[in-house]
C-alpha cells in the first residue's frame, strides 16, 4: 500500500477517484503542528529555534496518520505547491520520522487524472528552501505578535493585537480615510446637450468641449453663473457639424486570472469579500460532486501570482473556441502573457478551468449559486484570453453653434471577439452618422452642478491592489490580512461594503508609527518580502535575517517599556486611596489606564488618571426591558453603543441599538412589506450582515442584500437591493436587474 496525504478530505476525496486500490489517501487537516498559543515559542537566544508542538485537535489525526505510514511502502506528500504547503509537507515528515531527503514530494497545479498521474511518476524532494522561507515567515510574525500586542495593551487597551502585514494595511486605510476628512471640494459646472440629426430620430449628447476655439479643462466653469450664460447663448440655436473623426480600435482581453485580480474582479462585479472568494475558489479547486462524475476539480490552484497558461490549456481553449463560437474567434497564434506581478513566486500557471469545454451552464446545478458565479468567472476570463480581439469604431464630433463647440462620441462594435463572453460589457454607445457641415437639432442645453471628490475608501478590491502594488504580503495573505482588521475591530465595512478605520484603528495606526515606524513603513515591509523570496531562492539564509530584524526590534521595544514605567510612576506618584489611604497605581482596563488600589482585592477602589476623563455615564432612555419593566440605559461597550437593562446585575437583560438603513437621500427605508417599520442593519448568529424589519417579530420581512429604496421600475416593488455590481428586483416573480 502506498499512502499519499493531503491538507483536506474534500482534495482527499477527488484524488482517490483517480487512484487504484494500491493507494490510500489521507487528510491532514491543514497544519498539523505550529507554535504553541500558550508562549512565544521561539528561541531567540540559540539560532531562533522554533518549538513546535501539534494541538491538540490534531492528535488524534496525527496517530491515523502515523499508523498508516507504518504499513505503507511508500509515503507521498501531496499538499499544496506554495511554501506554506511545502512547510506543511515538512511537519508531516517530522512526525512520520522520515527522511526528508528521501520522503517523496509531489505537486500538481489542477487536481485531474492527468495531473495527478504525472506527479506520481515524478516525485522529487523536499524544498527546504521554500520551507525556510515559510519558517522565517511564521517566526517573524510570531516575534511582532506576540512582544508588540503587550505594549499595545499598556499604551491603548487589553486584547488588541499587532502584526506585520496587518498594521501596513491597516495604515493604508488610516491614511486614505484622512485624505477623505481632509479634502476640501471644489464646485463646477458642466453644459450637456441633447442632439436630434434631421437624418435619424434617436436622440444623442455632447458636452461643451471648447469656447472661441480654445478647449475647456474640467475645472473651467467655476459657477453657475457662467454656466447659465452659455445655456442662454445656445439653448434654441441651430449647430453646424464642424468636425468629424472615425477610427477602429481594437481591444485586447485582460490576462488570465492571477490571486490579486481575482479578489479584485469578484469584489467589483459580484461583490464577494476577499475571504469569501478564496473560501469558493478552494471548494471549485478541491472538487465539487457533478452527479456520477463524482468530485471532480474545476480549477487550477488558486494562489499564485502568475499570469502564464499550459500549452495544453491553450490548445484544448482553441478548438473549443472554434466549436463552440465559429472559425472567426479562434487566434491563429496562442496568446500567451508575461508575469510582472513584483516579487510573483507562488505557483507556476495562472487561474483557470480544468476543462475549458466545461462550461458554466454544464455544471451550474452541481454548484452552489456563489461557486458557480465564481467559476463562470474564471471560466469566462480565461477562455477570453484565447479569442480574438474586439474591433471598435470609435466617433467623434463637434457641433458649434456661436463661440461654443459641444462634442459628441460614440462608439459601436464591429467584431465582438472576446467580448463575446462579455455581453454585460456594453461597448455600444449611440452616435448618428454625421458628415462635416450638418444642422443638427438641440433639443435642449442644461448646466450641471458638480463638486471634485475625495478619494473613495478601500474596498477589498482596491485594498489588494494596493498591497500589491507596494509589495506587502503575497496571494496566501491577502485575504486572512483583510479578515484580521475586520474582525478585531480596527476597521468595519460602510454601507458599500468599503472599509473605515475605526477609533481603535486609528490610535493603533498613529502609535505603531510613532513608536515603531518600521513594522508600518511600506518600503521596510517590502524589503522584508523581498528577503524572503531571497530564502526562498537559496540566495539568503533565515537565521541570520530574523537576527537582522530583531536585534533592533527587541532593543527599541524595551526602551519604549522603560518610558512607560516612567509615565506610570509620574501618573501614580502621591496619589492615595479615597477608599483606604493606600497608594495606587496604574493598571489597565478594557478602555484604557486607570488608577487602581495597591490594597487589591481587600480594597477595590479606583479612579480616572490625573487629566483623564470618567468613563461615561448610562445614559437614560425611554426604552422598557422587555424581561423586568424596568427602564433600559444606553451604555458604550467594546463595540460601540448598546442598551442595558437599569437593574443590571439583578437583570442582565441587553439589546442592540438599532442601525437603520437609509437611501441615497440619507431617509429611513419604510418596511415594504407591514409599511409601519423601517429596515434595519442585524447580525446573524453566524455573522452574517442581513437586512429586516424593526418590528420583527411582528412582521417578519428580511434582505440578504441590502435595500436602497429606490423603486422596482418594472414591477413597482418598494425597494431594490443592492447585489454586487447590480440592482436587483426582490419581488418573486420579476427578474428586474440593472447596473448600480
Amino acid at each position: 500500500m502506498k499512502l499519499v496525504i493531503v491538507e483536506s478530505p474534500t482534495k482527499a476525496k477527488t484524488i482517490s477517484r483517480f487512484l487504484g486500490k494500491d493507494y490510500t489517501v489521507l487528510a491532514s487537516y491543514g497544519h498539523i503542528r505550529d507554535l504553541p498559543k500558550s508562549k512565544i515559542g521561539v528561541d531567540v537566544e540559540h539560532g531562533f529555534e522554533p518549538s513546535y508542538i501539534v494541538p491538540v485537535d490534531h492528535k488524534a489525526k496525527v496517530k491515523e496518520i502515523q499508523t498508516a505510514a507504518k504499513k505503507a511502502k511508500e509515503i507521498l506528500l501531496a499538499t499544496d505547491e506554495d511554501r506554506e504547503g511545502e512547510a506543511i509537507a515538512w511537519h508531516l515528515a517530522q512526525v512520520l520520522d522520515q527522511d526528508t531527503d528521501k520522503v517523496g514530494r509531489i505537486t500538481f497545479h489542477e487536481i485531474t487524472e492527468t495531473a495527478i498521474n504525472e506527479a506520481i511518476a515524478h516525485p522529487r524532494k523536499l524544498d527546504m528552501q521554500l520551507v525556510n522561507a515559510q519558517q522565517a515567515r511564521r517566526i517573524l510574525d510570531r516575534l511582532v505578535g506576540y512582544e508588540l500586542s503587550p505594549f499595545l495593551w499598556r499604551k491603548i487597551r487589553r486584547g488588541l493585537s499587532a502584526g506585520r502585514v496587518q498594521s501596513v494595511a491597516l495604515r493604508l486605510v488610516v491614511e486614505r480615510e484622512r485624505e477623505i476628512k481632509a479634502f476640501n471640494a471644489e464646485e463646477y459646472w458642466s453644459v450637456e446637450g441633447t442632439f436630434k440629426s434631421p437624418d435619424d430620430p434617436q436622440e444623442f449628447e455632447g458636452k461643451l468641449h471648447a469656447l472661441d476655439g480654445k478647449n475647456l479643462d474640467k475645472m473651467a466653469l467655476k459657477n453657475g453663473d457662467e454656466a447659465g450664460k452659455l445655456v442662454a447663448e445656445t439653448k434654441g440655436k441651430p449647430f453646424t457639424v464642424t468636425a468629424v473623426e472615425s477610427k477602429e480600435r481594437k481591444t485586447s482581453p485582460p490576462p488570465p486570472f492571477t490571486t490579486s485580480t481575482l479578489q479584485q474582479e469578484a469584489n467589483k462585479r459580484l461583490g464577494f469579500s476577499s475571504k469569501q472568494t478564496m473560501m469558493l475558489a478552494q471548494r471549485l479547486y478541491e472538487g465539487v460532486e457533478l452527479g456520477k462524475s463524482g468530485p471532480v476539480g474545476l480549477i487550477t490552484y488558486m494562489r499564485t501570482d502568475s499570469v502564464n497558461l499550459a500549452d495544453k490549456f491553450i490548445a484544448d481553449a482553441n478548438e473549443f473556441i472554434g466549436s463552440e463560437f465559429g472559425k472567426d474567434y479562434k487566434l491563429d497564434e496562442p496568446r500567451k502573457y508575461k508575469t510582472k506581478s513584483k516579487g510573483a513566486q507562488e505557483a507556476h500557471e495562472a487561474i483557470r478551468p480544468s476543462d475549458p469545454s466545461r462550461r458554466p451552464e454544464d455544471v451550474e446545478a452541481h454548484l452552489e449559486p456563489n461557486e458557480a458565479k465564481l467559476y463562470k468567472l474564471i471560466w469566462q476570463r480565461a477562455l477570453a484570453t484565447q479569442m480574438k480581439e474586439a474591433r471598435i469604431l470609435g466617433t467623434s464630433a463637434d457641433l458649434t453653434s456661436g463661440r461654443a463647440t459641444f462634442r459628441s462620441t460614440g462608439q459601436s462594435v464591429l467584431f465582438d471577439g472576446y467580448l463575446k463572453l462579455f455581453p454585460d460589457q456594453d461597448k455600444d454607445k449611440f452616435m448618428p452618422k454625421l458628415t462635416k457641415g450638418d444642422t443638427v437639432e438641440a433639443l435642449d442645453i442644461e448646466a450641471k452642478q458638480h463638486f471634485t471628490e475625495p478619494p473613495p475608501r478601500f474596498s477589498d478590491a482596491t485594498l489588494v491592489k494596493a498591497l500589491e502594488e507596494n509589495g506587502i504580503g503575497r496571494p496566501s495573505t491577502y485575504a486572512p490580512t483583510i479578515s484580521t482588521i475586520v474582525e478585531r475591530g480596527y476597521v468595519e465595512r460602510d454601507d458599500k461594503k468599503r472599509l473605515a478605520p475605526t477609533q481603535t484603528g486609528f490610535d493603533v495606526t498613529d502609535m505603531l508609527q510613532k513608536q515603531f515606524p518600521d513594522i508600518v513603513d511600506y518600503e521596510f515591509t517590502s524589503r522584508m518580502e523581498n528577503s524572503l523570496d531571497k530564502i526562498a531562492e537559496g540566495e539568503m539564509e533565515w537565521r541570520p535575517l530574523l537576527e537582522a530584524f530583531y536585534g533592533p526590534f527587541h532593543t527599541v521595544l524595551k526602551a519604549k517599556e522603560a518610558e512607560l514605567d516612567k509615565e506610570d510612576q509620574s501618573a501614580a506618584e502621591g496619589v492615595v486611596c479615597e477608599k483606604c489611604g493606600s497608594p495606587m497605581t496604574v493598571k489597565r482596563g478594557r478602555f484604557g489606564k486607570f488608577l487602581a488600589c495597591t490594597n487589591y482585592p481587600e480594597c477595590k477602589g479606583t479612579k480616572p488618571l490625573p487629566g483623564e476623563a470618567k468613563r461615561a455615564e448610562p445614559e437614560p432612555t425611554d426604552e422598557i426591558c422587555e424581561k423586568c419593566g424596568a427602564p433600559m440605559v444606553k451604555k458604550i461597550g467594546r463595540f460601540g453603543p448598546f442598551l442595558s437593562c437599569s437593574r443590571y446585575p439583578d437583570c442582565k437583560n441587553i439589546k442592540n441599538i438599532d442601525k437603520f438603513v437609509k437611501d441615497e437621500n440619507g431617509n429611513q427605508i419604510k418596511c415594504p412589506k407591514c409599511n409601519e417599520g423601517f429596515i434595519v442593519e442585524r447580525m446573524s448568529k453566524k455573522k452574517k450582515i442581513f437586512f429586516s424589519c424593526n418590528r420583527y417579530p411582528a412582521c417578519d420581512q428580511a434582505f440578504w442584500d441590502r435595500p436602497t429604496g429606490e423603486k422596482c421600475p418594472q414591477c413597482g416593488y418598494a425597494t431594490l437591493t443592492a447585489k454586487g455590481t447590480k440592482l436587483v428586483c426582490p419581488n418573486e416573480g420579476c427578474g428586474y436587474k440593472q447596473e448600480s
